[in-house]
């Protein structure tokens, strides 16, 4: 039995339809599933039996003794944000239930951390756990998700196998609902489709120009081939990053999702928002040697056939994973 928090979300409904397609069925689900909008993200799926967020740490406990591994995708992910009190309670308190719990009963627990609290780079993009402690995210998110990697990573009782993914900017089918926080690539689509012309912003850094800030953007589905991997060959436990190791500029982005619809670029660049312009990420390029040296060999994407697939197979024909 595998468990997968955040399933009706965009990563977690991605992993559970790559599971389905390996034969992995026998599945129990884990979200806030009120929430409509997220529907289309499970139809088709198969599995076991969903369970609400705020039940599982009861259902965990009466069942744990059945359960093989646990994905702990499920978070508050919104970087807007700004309330500390929610990310305690769902990125911080419930992790460390899930985590004690797997710890209690040895199950091998893979969670979703986030590039995030590396902040804007100071220290680097190496996911030694010798940075941690020093690391300084922009915002509650980020800070959420480096409060439980250090205390992850003092804790003397542990599950018998454990990862926390640091996830960079992963795009890919599945994120419709995520709205304002769906992935560049998303919105690009959908401003090509509805005006002929992708918004990007403007840079306010001298050795940026616009549209040359940076980012390290990673298919949906090589982060699931990821995770599955982490489950299959459980390698030395730790924090791993989870990006393609290569960044690659806004408008290289652009670019791709103009040619995967076979129109002629057209970028505008506007003002960027004065509330982030200070806490603006211009460079996010994963380390990737920890994970390759823990034996992942198979090649990602390039941003150009990630978003070819994507705009294709899925955003042009209204599809999911």
């Amino acid at each position: 039995m595998i468990v997968v928090t955040g399933a009706y979300g965009f990563i977690g409904s991605a992993l559970v339809a790559v599971l389905n397609a390996q034969g992995n069925k026998n599945l129990v689900l884990v979200d806030d599933f009120g929430k409509t909008q997220k529907k289309l993200n499970l139809a088709g799926k198969q599995y076991l039996q969903k369970t609400d967020r705020e039940e599982f740490p009861a259902w965990l406990k009466a069942n744990a003794h059945k359960v093989d591994f646990i994905f702990h995708i499920g978070a508050r992910t919104d970087t807007a944000e700004f309330d500390m009190a929610v990310f305690n309670k769902f990125n911080l308190n419930y992790s460390m239930q899930i985590w004690e719990a797997c710890s209690r009963h040895h199950i091998p627990l893979v969670y979703a951390s986030s590039a995030a609290t590396y902040g804007m780079g100071e220290l680097g993009y190496s996911d030694s756990h010798t940075i941690v402690d020093s690391l300084q995210p922009l915002n509650p998110y980020g800070i959420s998700k480096n409060e439980f990697d250090k205390w992850a990573l003092r804790q003397n009782t542990q599950p018998p196998f454990w990862a926390g993914m640091k996830f960079f900017n992963v795009y890919g089918p599945n994120e419709y609902h995520k709205r304002r926080m769906a992935s560049v690539i998303y919105h690009a689509y959908h401003q090509i489709k509805n005006t002929g012309t992708v918004l990007l912003f403007q840079s306010h850094h001298k050795n940026y120009e616009d549209g040359e800030q940076l980012r390290d953007f990673v298919y949906v589905k090589d982060v699931v081939d990821v995770l599955l991997f982490m489950m299959q060959k459980q390698p030395d436990s730790g924090l791993y990053n989870l990006g393609t190791g290569k960044a690659r500029t806004f408008n290289a982005l652009a670019k791709s999702t103009f040619a995967a619809l076979s129109k002629e670029a057209s970028i505008e660049y506007i003002d960027m928002p004065g509330d982030i312009r200070n806490k603006y990420q211009y460079f996010t390029e994963a380390d990737m040697t920890k994970l390759k040296k823990a034996g992942y060999t198979k090649p990602f994407h390039s941003l150009e056939d990630g978003v070819s697939d994507y705009v294709k197979n899925y955003l042009s024909q209204d599809k999911y994973l």
